[in-house]
């Protein structure tokens, strides 16, 4: 298995080289020459698998070039800080039923990649006898996450961008309590789509990436998707658990999947085109519903900072979300002058008109979309938590209400959970007038010293920074 760019400037790589990369050196991101596939009989034999263990075998399919041993190792290592079910489900009732991804140690569904990650850059380095410096931006979960899981490596530097006042007071506690050596938060003056600028500029000048030793952890790395496309097996192999064995092949299930920089739903993408009986993909959108637009109507419209909504779901207050490219790139027929077309039209005119395309989404892919807001989720939650007495956090309320609109008889609809409520304590309180408890653990960190550096949205600044602390 190889990998190549959505702007066809890369030459084909292993796995472990797209883990260090990146960002492809033309710009784009990298993708498999060909997705993996899955038969009815493999599914079958995963059935009785552990979570470690079935993420070994399909991670397996994508990191060809590192034995399956070591696969194995680093994924019982990944997970071990998990309860023994790592992915649990639970029905809310009206026909959903929740995939529980927020079981990490950072309580949110991107523990459930970056652990693996951070196990993985730590096996390629030690055997290339490299460092790293990783230069990130998050809207709330992705910089918990990967610092937790990066803290204190001895090859691995982390420089985590994250928007000044757009994240909750507990993501910010979560990122900014920690000391380590290797960790490095910036607040920029600006929204999300600001700082993953900034992130992707340093990452396409090829000389201060190669003289800084610069990589990523967001979704743009293609670990990070490989790694979520493993939920989507679990989550289906457990949902026809109860089926009778002869009706289990080619039984369907729908997901809806709360989105921001479309990294999680493009893995279900990615599931689906592997082999898993997927009905439908849908997109949850909060206000900044770019990504709905885009997939009602065919026309992408990027917003401008000024007009990204500050919202109660804020990791996915993002306008111009990364991994759409990767859909795209398979949208226009795994063509990079089309993927480059794309692109040039945002920045000549602002937007893209695919609408002749559009009836493609549902058809031929099953990606269909929603729009929830504040009122919205606050209602969901409400009505959830009296439904079945499960307290949900806005984000995945966002995703409980566009699920709804797109229930079908004799489909089962997984909604991903993507984080627990204590994250969004206040939107909570607001919702059902309940005061979360918070771990003595969790208290700590609440109320430990934050260590953050602010910074204009300037790329001069990054860069000095980012010079001046980076592993060599």
């Amino acid at each position: 298995m190889r990998y190549i760019s959505t702007r066809g400037g890369m030459t084909p790589q292993p796995f472990s080289e797209t883990l260090l990369e990146g960002l492809a050196p033309d710009g784009g991101l990298a993708v498999p020459e060909q997705l993996p596939q899955v038969d009815a009989e493999t599914l079958e034999r995963w059935r009785a698998l552990t979570y470690p263990q079935l993420a070994a075998e399909v991670l397996g399919l994508f990191a060809t070039d590192i034995p399956r041993e070591d696969l194995a190792r680093m994924t019982a290592d990944a997970y071990v800080d998990f309860p023994d079910a790592v992915v649990p489900l639970r029905s809310i009732g009206d026909g959903i039923t929740l995939v529980g991804l927020s079981e990490g140690p950072t309580l949110a569904f991107k523990d459930m990649a970056m652990q693996f990650l951070g196990q993985a850059l730590d096996y390629v380095l030690e055997r290339k006898d490299q460092v790293l410096n990783i230069v990130g931006a998050t809207s709330g979960d992705t910089g918990s996450a990967a610092e937790h899981a990066l803290r204190g490596k001895d090859r691995v530097s982390v420089f985590m961008l994250s928007p000044q006042g757009r994240m909750s007071s507990f993501q910010r506690a979560q990122m900014y309590s920690l000391d380590d050596a290797n960790v490095h938060n910036i607040a920029v003056e600006g929204v999300f789509d600001d700082c993953q600028n900034l992130v992707k500029k340093l990452a396409g000048d090829l000389e201060f990436k190669r003289a800084q030793h610069l990589g990523a952890v967001n979704s743009i790395n293609l670990g990070r998707i490989a790694a979520q496309v493993v939920y989507y097996f679990w989550a289906w192999l457990r949902v026809t658990d109860a089926v009778e064995p002869e009706f289990r092949s080619g039984f369907e299930v729908s997901f809806t999947v709360p989105s921001g920089n479309f990294g999680n739903i493009l893995s279900g993408f990615f599931a689906k085109g592997m082999g898993v009986p997927i009905r439908r993909l849908v997109l949850a959108a909060n206000e900044n519903n770019v990504l709905d637009e885009f997939f009602r109507t065919g026309v992408y419209r990027p917003r401008s900072a000024a007009d990204t909504h500050a919202t109660s779901s804020p990791s996915m207050d993002i306008s111009k979300a990364s991994n759409l490219e990767r859909f795209i790139f398979e949208l226009v027929g795994q063509d990079p002058s089309r993927v480059a077309d794309f692109f040039r039209s945002i920045d000549e005119q602002g937007f893209v008109d695919l609408s002749a395309e559009q009836p493609r989404f549902e058809a031929e892919f099953g990606v269909v979309s929603g729009t929830s807001t504040h009122a919205d989720r606050l209602a969901t939650i409400r009505s959830v938590h009296e439904a079945s007495g499960e307290i949900i956090d806005p984000h995945t309320a966002d995703g409980v209400k566009v699920a709804r609109e797109f229930l079908e008889t004799d489909v089962p609809m997984l909604v991903l959970e993507t984080a627990k409520p204590q994250k969004f304590a206040e939107t909570i309180t607001e919702a059902i007038g309940v005061e979360l408890e918070f771990s003595a653990e969790l208290q700590r960190m609440l109320a430990a010293p934050q260590h953050v550096t602010e910074m204009a949205d300037d790329e001069q600044a990054l860069r000095a920074f980012v010079a001046a602390n980076a592993l060599h």
